[in-house]
């Protein structure tokens, strides 16, 4: 049996396959080697993982902060201990979505969760990637950057009184308990990307919309538009933010006259494609 992980910052879905058709999941929290170390990882597995351990004999673990050699290892070293067994490939989320999406076939393909990321992918390789950096330097069209914009917004008095006055009968929260969470908690990415739900639960509303047009007018200009290839072949996109920002997704990417792809919620259903059609 072959175990799969998707891992983001903020949860991990396992899900254990022994055919492409019968599989058992579960969620763990997100593992990311940028915020924890193999002990951290394998007492969260120990803590949280619920499936059965026995038969499986591959891992196939994709991960947010996974791309270098040295991170990867991180979370090598946590599974090997935990499952017992030394079958395990880690790579990054970004290969993940890539094959998920495109497959053996040549595209752009993007993440827009609580981060966000993106390459051009020839069929196999990752081939360039415009590196994210991050939360705090970019992540554009990101759930942390739609929530960093409107708490800024918000805060700055940017914004219509009414929806000001929404924000804070929504959340009940004061401004010196938003500032404690973003720069004196832990996980500030995954505290500023739950405000992107206020953008959606109100993007009929003209600011709203706008808010998360620039969002991810921001994310087209600073990435995809920089990979040559996305004006000749499709742009996909996977993830919770692209997903049920999917419409204004697709009304920005005209803007720029891109050939829209597929965009999912998950990549796991096309990540299984990929590996049991070799």
């Amino acid at each position: 049996m072959i175990l799969f992980a998707d891992s983001g910052s903020t949860k991990t879905t396992w899900q254990l396959v022994d055919n492409k058709d019968n599989a058992n999941t579960c969620v763990t929290g997100g593992i990311n080697p940028f915020q924890s170390d193999s002990e951290e990882i394998f007492r969260l597995m120990k803590k949280e993982f619920s499936l059965p351990r026995e038969g499986i004999n591959e891992i196939r673990f994709y991960g947010a902060g996974c791309a270098m050699a040295a991170k990867k290892q991180i979370v090598e070293v946590a599974l090997q201990r935990f499952f017992d067994i030394k079958n395990v490939h880690v790579d990054s989320d970004l290969l993940m979505a890539a094959r998920s999406l495109c497959g053996r076939q040549a595209g752009v393909a993007c993440i827009l969760g609580t981060g966000s990321n993106s390459c051009y992918y020839d069929g196999q390789n990752i081939v360039h990637n415009v590196s994210p950096l991050g939360y705090v330097l970019g992540d554009e069209g990101s759930g942390s950057a739609i929530g960093r914009k409107l708490l800024s917004d918000v805060l700055k008095n940017q914004l219509p009184k009414y929806i000001r006055e929404l924000f804070f009968e929504t959340y009940k929260v004061t401004s010196g308990e938003i500032l404690d969470n973003v720069y004196s908690k832990p996980f500030p990415n995954r505290y500023l990307a739950q405000y992107a739900r206020f953008v959606l639960a109100n993007i009929d509303r003209a600011e709203m919309k706008m808010l998360a047009m620039d969002c991810f007018r921001d994310f087209f200009q600073r990435n995809v538009l920089q990979y040559e290839e996305a004006k000749r072949m499709p742009v996909h996109f996977t993830g919770s933010i692209a997903f049920y920002f999917s419409e204004i997704v697709k009304e920005v990417a005209e803007e720029f006259s891109l050939k829209q792809g597929k965009i999912t919620q998950y990549p796991m259903s096309g990540l299984i494609d990929y590996h049991f059609a070799k």
